[in-house]
């Protein structure tokens, strides 16, 4: 019953496999690997963007914020969500791999609107030399909140940025958890709305441990290499970050185990919402927000499940509602599900 995190759960047995096959021989190392153009070509295939520059590192963190170093100036401003990835939870990263570039954050819950955009974009490059210029807007998709930007709300946040020339990174951690969700293709999700450069999940969602980094504008792409290795997010070995990939991408995992994900959400939610939880945040993909009683908490800790409390600990009245976050991934099983829910 481990709801902790989608990074908590294994990697999937056809990566491990793919490992293990690219673990013979030799191999051109820093991305000059058989396979790396192979991962290229399968990139450009399914966002439809035959020129696109395409580039692996091991972590989130790395992709989110070598992207965002390229679109970026040190003395520019980046705009995000108060809960952004990249606000909460990346130890000031971007600042850091930007050379001092600050996050202006844009007011709202889960979600940017785009006039709450707007009005954060005015708000800067207003004090010439003594203030900071407007930078790259970047939108986590899925939210920190287990929410989904719909299609309409993606264009609509780009056209602001546009409208301004700033570029636009989107964050996809669970890139495919919101594309399965939205029905629609990874085109219709970036570059079609507006997307210049996007952070394409692998970990969270059954790999070891690899994420892409997609331009859609080729132009920065000697950029972005001068600052991976500068960096030190250059794989020598990297044939083990592209077997990883491939292997995502080849026979549909990357979707199928999005769609097992998401499914295995949804049944946590019925049976949630069955036992009388209550929802901070509609669930669209594979995390939920939901309050319980205290009391129900620490029966569910004392019976093994692992989750995170989201709003309050342990301690105090039984029966205060106290929210948690769950998460499911691609190898959580029915019957894990459903002796978490018969607990409550």
């Amino acid at each position: 019953m481990h709801f902790a995190s989608d990074n908590s759960g294994p990697a999937n047995p056809e990566i491990l496999a793919a490992l293990a096959a690219a673990n013979t021989g030799y191999a051109m190392g820093y991305g000059a690997d058989l396979e790396m153009a192979k991962v290229t070509a399968r990139i450009r295939e399914i966002f439809e963007a035959p020129e696109a520059a395409v580039y692996l590192v091991a972590t989130g963190t790395a992709a989110n914020v070598l992207a965002l170093s390229t679109l970026s100036q040190p003395w520019q401003t980046l705009f995000c969500s108060a809960p952004a990835h990249i606000n909460m939870d990346e130890c000031n990263a971007p600042e850091f791999y930007t050379g001092g570039a600050k996050l202006t954050l844009v007011t709202g819950n889960d979600k940017m609107t785009p006039d709450d955009l707007r009005a954060a974009v005015e708000g800067e490059e207003t004090r010439g030399v003594h203030g900071p210029q407007r930078g790259p807007v970047s939108i986590t998709q899925v939210t920190e909140f287990g929410t989904i930007y719909s299609l309409d709300e993606l264009r609509a946040l780009c056209d602001v940025a546009k409208s301004y020339g700033l570029p636009v990174h989107l964050d996809g951690a669970r890139f495919t958890n919101a594309m399965v969700s939205l029905a629609c293709t990874p085109a219709e999700m970036t570059w079609k709305a507006g997307v210049d450069a996007v952070s394409f999940g692998g970990t969270k969602n059954g790999c070891l441990g690899v994420e892409a980094v997609i331009f859609f504008d080729p132009a920065k792409a000697q950029e972005f290499e001068y600052r991976r290795k500068r960096g030190a997010h250059l794989f020598s070995k990297h044939r083990y970050l592209s077997a990883q990939m491939f292997a995502y991408l080849s026979d549909d995992l990357w979707l199928s185990n999005a769609r097992t994900a998401n499914a295995k959400a949804a049944r946590l939610a019925e049976g949630l919402h069955s036992a009388g939880a209550t929802f901070s945040h509609t669930p669209q993909a594979n995390m939920i927000f939901a309050a319980l009683p205290r009391a129900t908490h620490q029966k569910l800790f004392d019976a093994g499940a692992i989750y995170h409390l989201w709003d309050g600990g342990l301690e105090g009245p039984p029966e205060e509602e106290i929210t948690a976050r769950f998460v499911c991934d691609w190898s959580i099983s029915n019957d894990e599900i459903d002796a978490f829910v018969a607990l409550i």
